[in-house]
């Protein structure tokens, strides 16, 4: 799966069998990912799996952030689960380079943590805490640990597995001037809080540089269930001069062969209302594709 040439015959082996039963019979080992990075893991869950079989994870998003940052950037990863993007980042920007991995989750947080040392990264900040539009204290629940990065404060109806509380801060408070000022990506990944993690980083977008741009997952019924709108936040981004580009992702195991085995596609200029789960870079380079 990792090393036979090509994509020939992998996605129906991926998706019949060896996702599901290292889901159900899972291992917990040490990989190395497609970038040289190395991560401890436990195929139970969904994105640990997924470095396990494929060495990757969102390879879409991976090739775009190679693309983007550079040494001496830094990088923002709020929900940052297990630290793929922040490792990956933190490599990215070298030691002038800074990396903010910022996970609400304690048990995330410490194997982020263990990542880090995994990879002896000095420039790679993790901060165990939550990130909203206030100072609260916030509620999570996790449905199952077949996929931790679903730990979400949206109400959730059915059986829950797991849950804690997190003290939440706008982003600015968990950030120093430096980090603000250098930013070239933050990533906002939270499960359906968006929309008051966006509003918590709005009055400092016109103090970011010219070239920095912010990836989110939006996520409009979610957001709906904690009384947001996803053209609200479209439109917050759009009055601060940001344009709104959709990047492909695909979680399905038998897509991965195929997206690792070709070329990276580029984000293309969201147009019209969101009306699913869309992974969207906002930047100020106004074009039909994202460079």
């Amino acid at each position: 799966m990792r090393h036979g040439p090509g994509a020939f015959g992998k996605a129906p082996l991926a998706a019949r069998w060896l996702n599901p039963h290292l889901r159900d019979h899972p291992r917990r080992a040490v990989v190395a990912a497609r970038s040289g990075d190395r991560f401890a893991v436990d195929t139970q869950d969904l994105i640990q799996r997924y470095l396990y079989l494929f060495g990757a994870w969102e390879p879409h998003l991976t090739g775009w952030l190679r693309r983007r940052l550079r040494p001496g950037d830094c990088f923002v990863d709020v929900g940052a689960n297990i630290g793929v993007f922040s490792v990956l980042a933190a490599r990215l920007v070298g030691e002038r380079g800074r990396v903010v991995a910022i996970e609400a989750s304690p048990d995330l947080h410490r194997r982020l943590e263990g990542n880090a040392r995994l990879n002896g990264l000095g420039n790679l900040r993790a901060l165990n805490a939550a990130v909203s539009d206030r100072a609260r204290t916030l509620t999570f629940t996790l449905a199952s640990s077949r996929n931790t990065g679903a730990n979400s404060i949206v109400p959730y109806d059915g059986p829950v597995e797991s849950g804690f509380e997190a003290a939440a801060r706008p982003l600015p408070e968990l950030l120093d001037p430096v980090e603000i000022a250098t930013a070239r990506v933050i990533k906002i990944d939270v499960e359906g809080a968006e929309g008051s993690v966006v509003r918590g980083l709005a009055p400092v977008l016109g103090a970011l540089r010219p070239d920095a741009e912010i990836t989110v997952e939006v996520a409009p019924e979610r957001m709906a269930r904690l009384g947001d709108r996803a053209d609200e936040l479209l439109g917050a981004m759009r009055n601060a001069g940001f344009h709104a580009y959709r990047l492909a992702n695909d979680y399905a195991p038998g897509s991965y062969p195929p997206a690792l085995a070709g070329e990276p596609r580029a984000p293309v200029r969201q147009r019209g209302p969101l009306t699913g789960e869309s992974d969207l870079i906002f930047s100020r380079i106004d074009a039909e594709r994202l460079p």
